[in-house]
């Protein structure tokens, strides 16, 4: 039986870009505003001369791209300024979208927003914000998390202690406040990976007692 390697949180970057679903590649929905034409590949090495890195993405122990996300300082994505909720804060990082390949694997985006939540720490952000989506009950996870890119579900956010700022209908701006965060949540993405495995992979079942 061979060695399975751990999954790993990768920085975005352009070299691993590559690597991400391809409806990412060249998607310049967020860095657009109006009709104004974005060149994706400028964009990119604008931000990685000033930050380095742009999201996360997320392998499996064979290197299977399992989940991507994008993030930034707000003015980064002028989009944000006009959707419904908006527009963004100056002083806060905003998780623009993120692309799940199998909604049967709940724990990579959440171990996405925390590497998120841990990278703004360390830029020195004040906060986190996204925008949220307020779903009627009972709506599958198919439409809550493979459907919309964008936005996310109003309730998953409130889950990391997200609130929402301000609403338009059902869509509005959530925000995490970062100065009360306890240290666990800082960015170092192994630390993050091994407590989300351990919040919601479950533990084995003991077999039972022989006859």
């Amino acid at each position: 039986m061979r060695d399975v390697a751990p999954p790993k949180l990768a920085p975005l970057t352009k070299l691993t870009l590559l690597t991400a679903p391809t409806v990412c590649h060249e998607c310049v929905w967020w860095q657009s505003r109006g009709r104004r034409a974005i060149d994706k590949d400028r964009w990119v090495e604008r931000v990685e001369d000033e930050l380095g890195t742009f999201g996360t993405v997320y392998y499996d122990g064979d290197g299977r791209v399992l989940g991507s996300m994008q993030y930034g300082p707000a003015p980064l994505f002028p989009r944000a300024q006009e959707l419904p909720g908006g527009p963004t804060s100056d002083d806060a990082m905003l998780v623009a979208c993120a692309y799940v390949v199998d909604e049967a694997t709940p724990w990579v985006l959440q171990s996405l927003f925390l590497a998120a939540i841990g990278e703004a720490r360390d830029r020195g952000a004040a906060a986190v914000e996204a925008f949220s989506y307020r779903y009627a009950e009972g709506e599958s996870a198919y439409e809550r998390f493979r459907v919309h890119k964008t936005v996310f579900p109003a309730d998953f956010l409130a889950d990391f202690g997200f609130q929402t700022i301000r609403a338009a209908g059902r869509v509005g701006l959530a925000r995490l406040e970062l100065g009360g965060l306890q240290p666990v949540l800082e960015g170092r993405r192994e630390k993050v990976l091994r407590l989300l495995k351990e919040a919601f992979v479950p533990a084995p079942v003991p077999a039972p007692p022989g006859p």
